[in-house]
C-alpha cells in the first residue's frame, strides 16, 4: 500500500471519528429536550449533523454516523438487539435521504429554490420516516412502548428527526462556507448585531407568554434575515429560534403550559415549520432573484458590446458622406 493510499485512509478514519464524536455531542444535547420515553424529542439535532456529513463528505462517513448513534442509544434501548436496530435505522435514514437529494441534483449551497424543496420533501418528510418508522416499531416489539402509544411516539420521533433535517442541516452547510466579511461596513455590524437580538428578544418573550399568538412576532425577524443576509442569516436564526421553542415546550413554559405531549408538539412543530420553511424559502427564492438579475445584467453588458462593435456603424446611415454629395 503506497504512502498515499495511507494518508486517504487515515484521513477517511479521522473523519469518520470526529463525524461520531458530533453526533453524539449533538445527541446529547437533544435528549435533554426528550418528551418521550427519555429518547425520543421533538428536535433530534444528530439527523441533521448526519446529513450534512453526507452531503459535505461523502458515504464514505457513514461508519461514523452508526457509532455515534450507537454510544448515544447504548444506555437508553431496553436491550442490545433493539439498540442494534435502532442504529440501523438512525443511519439508514440520513444515508438515504443524501442518495434522494444526491438524485434529485441538490446543491449544499441552498441557493435554488427547487433545493430547498427537496431538502424538505425528500431530506426529512420521506427521509426520516425510515428511522422514526424502525426506532418506534423496535420499542413497541419490545416491550418499552404500548401498542396504542405506536403512532404518538412516531408523530414525535420523526417530527424531531425531521426538524433536525430543517434547521441543523442548513446551519452546518452555511457555517462549512462562513468566512470573515471584507469590506463590510459599520452599518451592516449594526444591522447584524439588532437582528441577532431582536430574534433572541422577541422569541424569549414569545415563548414565556401563555398567550400563543405572540408566537407570530418572530415571523418579522426571519422575513429581516432572509432579505438583508440570504441563507447565511436566515439559517441561525430559525436554529436559535427553534431551540428557544423547543426549551419552553420541554420545560413546560409559556404556550406550551399544561398541554399534554400531542397538543404539545401541534403547537410547537407547527411553529418549528413554519419557521423553517419561511426562513429556508424566503432565502431561497431571494439568492435566485439576486442570481437572475446578475445574469441578465452580464447579458446586457455582453450585448451591448457586441452591438458597438458591429459594422458599419449606425450614424453612418444618418446622413451621405462629406465627400460624396448628393445628385442634383
Amino acid at each position: 500500500m503506497s504512502s498515499a493510499e495511507v494518508g486517504r485512509l487515515g484521513s477517511t478514519a479521522l473523519r469518520i471519528l470526529a463525524v461520531a464524536a458530533v453526533y453524539y455531542a449533538a445527541a446529547r444535547i437533544g435528549l435533554l429536550q426528550q418528551l418521550v420515553r427519555d429518547q425520543v424529542t421533538p428536535l433530534w439535532p444528530p439527523t441533521g449533523v448526519a446529513l450534512a456529513a453526507l452531503l459535505m463528505m461523502g458515504l464514505r462517513v457513514w461508519p461514523g454516523i452508526a457509532l455515534g448513534a450507537f454510544l448515544a442509544n447504548v444506555f437508553l434501548g431496553p436491550s442490545l438487539l433493539s439498540v442494534l436496530v435502532i442504529t440501523a435505522g438512525n443511519t439508514l435514514a440520513p444515508v438515504c435521504a443524501a442518495l434522494m437529494l444526491r438524485r434529485a441534483g441538490f446543491r449544499n449551497e441552498l441557493d435554488r429554490l427547487r433545493d430547498v424543496l427537496a431538502l424538505v420533501f425528500l431530506g426529512a418528510l420521506a427521509g426520516m420516516s425510515i428511522s422514526s418508522t424502525i426506532g418506534t416499531g423496535v420499542l413497541v416489539l419490545s416491550g418499552a412502548l404500548d401498542a396504542g402509544d405506536f403512532w404518538p411516539t412516531w408523530s414525535v420521533w420523526w417530527a424531531g428527526d425531521a426538524m433536525g433535517i430543517l434547521v441543523v442541516t442548513p446551519f452546518l452547510l452555511v457555517l462549512r462556507k462562513a468566512r470573515w466579511p471584507s469590506g463590510v461596513g459599520p452599518g451592516r455590524w449594526i444591522e447584524a448585531v439588532a437582528l441577532a437580538l431582536g430574534t433572541l428578544f422577541v422569541t424569549l418573550l414569545a415563548t414565556r407568554s401563555r398567550d400563543s399568538n405572540l408566537l407570530f412576532l418572530v415571523s418579522p425577524f426571519l422575513i429581516w434575515a432572509a432579505f438583508r443576509f440570504r441563507l447565511a442569516g436566515a439559517a441561525p436564526c430559525a436554529l436559535a429560534v427553534v431551540t428557544l421553542a423547543v426549551l419552553a415546550a420541554a420545560g413546560d413554559r409559556g404556550p406550551f403550559v399544561g398541554d399534554d405531549v400531542f397538543a404539545t408538539m401541534v403547537t410547537l412543530q407547527a411553529f418549528n415549520g413554519t419557521t423553517a420553511l419561511t426562513a429556508l424559502l424566503l432565502a431561497a427564492v431571494i439568492t435566485e432573484r439576486d442570481r437572475t438579475y446578475e445574469e441578465i445584467k452580464q447579458l446586457c453588458g455582453r450585448l451591448a458590446e457586441v452591438v458597438a462593435r458591429m459594422e458599419p456603424r449606425p450614424e453612418s446611415y444618418r446622413s451621405p458622406p462629406e465627400d460624396h454629395p448628393p445628385p442634383r
